[in-house]
């Protein structure tokens, strides 16, 4: 009876051990779920530190500062300098007289796309119209008339008595380009006993310039076309 008691003893004894070596365990020691080396899955819940990388401000504040400092240097500096173009130097010119205001006009439309500036301009000159000969003013119109026959009788023809304008009964004995001939022909009539006398006839007309301002880079197309268009030219002050 004994015996069977212990019996029944040890059987508890071993069933309650093997209950608690299978209930009584804490989770450190339960075998894991997954393979050896496979690591275990874990919420972010579950890992503290993750959930205070994720809460830190990210370092792409600092990446303009960075970026600032490290700016490529343009690639302009590091070209060598080029010199500046040198300035276009520029004279100015009269060109001139021409003969008309029709042909002035003709010109600067010519020379329009040629010229930086240009302008046109008219002056007052003194023209000679030649060499006159003649016999001085008689007092009146009648002593005139008498001189004029007393040339007749001498043979000293191509004269006539001037009637009006500023030198009435004036005797003209002609007018001439040449100045010698005017002279040849003064002293003809000289010869013969009358008080020939010559002086130059002249008369005020317009003359008409053509001023411009021109590269200077070059003058030999410039004389070339001054020479076409039969002018003068000189140089004047630029404006």
């Amino acid at each position: 009876m004994f015996l069977r008691l212990l019996f029944v003893l040890l059987v508890a004894l071993n069933i309650a051990v093997g209950a608690w070596l299978v209930l009584g365990q804490d989770d450190a020691h339960v075998r894991s779920v997954t393979d050896p080396g496979v690591p275990v899955l874990h919420l972010l819940t579950e890992r503290p530190d993750l959930l205070a990388a994720a809460s830190a401000p990210t370092p792409a504040a600092s990446t303009p500062a960075i970026a600032t400092s490290i700016a490529p240097v343009p690639a302009a500096s590091s070209a060598a300098p080029t010199s500046p173009p040198a300035a276009a130097s520029y004279r100015c010119m009269a060109l001139g007289p021409f003969a008309s205001l029709q042909a002035l006009r003709s010109a600067r439309s010519r020379l329009a796309s040629q010229t930086a500036r240009s302008r046109s301009r008219q002056e007052q000159s003194q023209q000679s119209r030649g060499w006159w000969v003649y016999l001085p003013a008689q007092a009146s119109r009648t002593q005139a008339l008498a001189q004029a026959q007393r040339l007749s009788d001498a043979h000293i023809g191509d004269y006539f008595v001037v009637s009006s304008g500023d030198q009435p009964n004036t005797i003209s004995l002609g007018l001439f380009k040449d100045p010698a001939n005017a002279r040849k022909r003064r002293d003809e009539v000289a010869a013969a006993g009358f008080p020939a006398q010559m002086t130059e006839r002249v008369e005020t007309v317009p003359e008409y310039w053509l001023d411009v301002v021109v590269a200077d880079d070059d003058p030999v197309a410039w004389s070339q076309r001054i020479r076409s268009l039969g002018v003068g030219s000189h140089s004047t002050g630029c404006f």
